[in-house]
């Protein structure tokens, strides 16, 4: 081809007023030119100006970007389309001139109580820099399928039960959601724990898996850890507990 792109802008989850730069890199036989365009709902148009390798952004709405590169032979490619997403909100005790784009969750998920056969939606969102990629997971377990930021299962079945969380990831690193219980077909809330009398023996475990901490980076292996100790002690007769942060 006579034009390559060699650097495609890429997607970003952002605060609003954050500043930031999208940029876009070509090779071609002969002098190139550039010309971004923006898309907003149905509306697409060429930003006045905005002919430079590199497109300087404050983000003030949710858009879409490409760039269009072309050279003196009036051949022409566009770069991919990459979202620009801007979250309604400042990131707590990130201040944007120390904030280096890694993850940070926004939206976290809710517990739900859903009827057999009624729809199950669970949703998360993080800020990123680059736009995070999600991951679910379900009593600890990887749930390949869902890897996006709603979890969406049709029809909900009784072993959709369980305790839910996302993960957030970057280039930076990662991060993730509250864990919060499913319930299908449950109609009434669990039983309250209550102290066992004195002539019965009960087995109580109380599980605290910690893994946000003030003056320390985030710990990954308590979430997993809760998870795998609550199904071991289960199976030793257990009441397990279980709670992280």
């Amino acid at each position: 081809t006579a034009i390559a792109i060699t650097e495609q802008p890429v997607s970003v989850s952002v605060p609003v007023g954050y500043s930031f730069t999208l940029r876009c890199r070509a090779e071609g036989r002969t002098s190139l030119q550039y010309q971004w365009f923006c898309q907003h709902q149905s509306d697409c148009r060429e930003i006045p100006g905005a002919t430079n390798q590199d497109l300087p952004i404050i983000a003030e709405q949710t858009q879409l970007y490409t760039c269009r590169v072309n050279d003196l032979y009036r051949n022409a490619v566009f770069s991919d389309w990459v979202k620009v997403e801007v979250h309604q909100c400042v990131a707590r005790g990130l201040p944007p001139r120390l904030w280096q784009g890694e993850p940070v969750i926004v939206l976290n998920p809710t517990e739900q109580r859903v009827e057999v056969g009624k729809p199950l939606q669970l949703q998360c969102a993080a800020m990123g820099v680059p736009a995070p990629s999600y991951q679910w997971y379900r009593n600890g377990n990887l749930l390949e399928q869902y890897k996006r930021k709603k979890l969406w299962i049709a029809n909900a079945k009784v072993s959709d039960s369980g305790t839910y969380l996302c993960c957030a990831s970057n280039s930076h690193g990662e991060h993730w959601t509250n864990a919060v219980d499913v319930h299908v077909g449950e109609q009434s809330q669990p039983p309250s724990l209550c102290c066992t009398s004195p002539g019965v023996r009960g087995k109580i475990a109380l599980l605290v898996g910690n893994n946000c901490y003030q003056h320390h980076p985030n710990l990954m292996a308590p979430v997993r850890d809760v998870f795998e100790l609550s199904r071991l002690l289960e199976q030793l007769g257990f009441q397990v507990v279980s709670l992280l942060d």
